[in-house]
């Protein structure tokens, strides 16, 4: 692992899991998905990693229009590094979830590592009165449709995504046959180094939240990669601040946002993307760990930099 240097928070602000009846913080428009990125990179976040809503009823959508209504204007108002996701929703196809990279052409998108369920049922349960009719059924789809990241569909959006526009990855590995997906694909050398491996543990249908779990899979990540990975870690729900921490202890990067989880503390609520990076922003301080600024992350990760992309 690349470890020694400052630290990388990546804020992803909005996501496709949780529902507008889950908070009323959660940003939907494409004012609320400005501003509150804007607030996060402000707050300390070197990486943007973004989704769009229907800004009607807030579902996840794929269209890039309505990530162009956000953007450029991201884009004008901080020095962030944007990353657009590819993951999409469950139920979109390859050709949807690419739609607003290939418009785009940013820096840098997640890469799921492989196909999986990924349950957000139990979320269903929680919830006694829906703002909208979408949210219920949305949810409980996942109990019979997986989130589908075959080797071709991985491979044809890694060469063209890096072939057409140089854009580089956040490769999502919910378990650790996902590391040696990753090392297929390096050693066939469709995707290069470094690379940032973005470690999610506590989504049910991926690896368990338990900080061993984590210490395993950098120890495989390191027999796989040497030196030529970064370490970040995603802990689903209430495993997102705990998780964070040993990621740091072990010299790895962060991320937070209102995607991953929607709260600050148990049983408060996030009222921004912005104090979940507050709150890990200090925790990294008082331990010793400097935070990297965008241009020290594009350097890192080796981007192509904010004046090549489209937007």
């Amino acid at each position: 692992m690349i470890k020694g240097g400052k630290v990388i928070i990546t804020c992803a602000v909005t996501g496709s899991v949780h529902t507008p009846s889950m908070s009323e913080y959660l940003p939907i428009t494409p004012d609320e998905i400005t501003e509150q990125a804007v607030a996060a990179a402000d707050a300390g976040a070197a990486i943007l990693h973004l989704h769009a809503r229907n800004p009607r009823d807030g579902r996840p959508t794929p269209d890039p229009e309505v990530f162009m209504q956000f953007l450029p204007r991201i884009r004008q108002q901080c020095d962030a590094v944007v990353n657009i996701t590819t993951g999409g929703s469950i139920g979109m196809s390859m050709d949807e979830r690419l739609a607003a990279a290939r418009r785009a052409e940013p820096e840098l998108t997640s890469m799921n590592m492989g196909t999986m369920n990924f349950g957000v049922f139990l979320g269903a349960e929680k919830i006694t009165q829906w703002k909208h009719d979408w949210e219920k059924s949305f949810l409980e789809a996942s109990r019979r449709t997986p989130m589908s990241n075959t080797f071709e569909q991985i491979e044809m959006a890694a060469t063209e995504l890096s072939g057409r526009f140089g854009t580089r990855f956040e490769f999502e590995c919910y378990d650790v046959s996902h590391l040696y997906t990753l090392a297929h694909f390096a050693d066939r050398g469709v995707v290069k180094p470094p690379f940032l491996v973005q470690c999610v543990l506590g989504v049910l249908g991926g690896i368990g939240a338990e900080p061993e779990n984590l210490v395993h899979m950098v120890g495989v990540a390191d027999k796989l990669f040497g030196q030529d990975w970064h370490l970040s870690v995603l802990g689903a729900g209430r495993h997102q601040m705990p998780l964070a921490v040993v990621s740091a202890a072990l010299g790895g990067h962060v991320r937070v946002g209102l995607e991953d989880s929607l709260m600050l503390g148990r049983g408060r609520l996030a009222k921004s993307n912005a104090e979940q990076v507050t709150k890990i922003r200090n925790i990294l301080e008082e331990m010793g760990r400097e935070i990297a600024t965008p241009d020290e992350a594009r350097a890192m990760l080796q981007l192509k930099g904010g004046d090549n992309v489209a937007f």
